[in-house]
């Protein structure tokens, strides 16, 4: 009788990649909560949530878009949705008539600041954690993140990073327009003031 070959156990990097499918799978579920307690779809909470808590020039249909990794065509038909509930304004661009910035109403406003907590179960899980081991995933995927993005597997993440204020000092992160250190309780993954490295 011949040896049945063992079967290879899965590489360390193998079992991240399933343990992250499985946390993506549980922010689905938590997204989908959310929308059906607002009776909305999963992109347009997303949307409310964007825009309530981004700059104004984030808030135009082109930039959702590459947010989201979504067509412009999707975008807009989620924005006419989101317009046909009174949750949106659009207002044209005084310099280009044939763009728009889309802002919330007080409703959309109120529904964003509810449904902007929609992944606190996953938040409580982490809580749970020991602080060392939540320092460690947290840069461990902050790094994740910045090499799928320079592999172009995802498009720019305004995080420290990819941000050209971001420099290495004796071995340290360095942010140049804050003048401190970096550490894993003050690198961000979503900066109001990053800047794109310019190639």
């Amino acid at each position: 009788m011949k040896n049945v070959p063992q079967d290879v156990p899965p590489t360390i990097e193998a079992k991240i990649a399933v343990a992250l499918e499985r946390i993506s799978e549980a922010f689905r579920v938590l997204l989908w909560d959310a929308a059906k307690t607002h009776g909305l779809s999963p992109i347009q909470v997303q949307l409310l949530v964007f825009i309530e808590s981004h700059k104004p020039e984030m808030c135009k249909v082109s930039f959702l878009a590459s947010e989201f990794n979504m067509t412009k065509a999707t975008i807009s038909d989620s924005v006419k949705a989101l317009l046909r509930k009174n949750l949106v304004v659009t207002m044209t661009d005084a310099t280009d008539t044939r763009s728009f910035t889309i802002a919330l109403t007080d409703e959309g406003h109120r529904i964003a600041r509810q449904a902007s907590g929609f992944a606190g179960a996953l938040e409580q899980s982490v809580t749970r954690l020991p602080e060392t081991q939540k320092s460690e995933m947290y840069t461990g995927l902050l790094a994740l993140i910045a090499d799928l993005n320079r592999r172009q597997v995802i498009t720019e993440q305004r995080m420290c990073f990819n941000c050209a204020y971001y420099m290495q000092d004796s071995g340290l992160g360095f942010c140049k327009l804050l003048d401190i250190f970096l550490t894993e309780k003050t690198l961000r993954v979503d900066c109001p003031e990053f800047e794109p490295v310019l190639t």
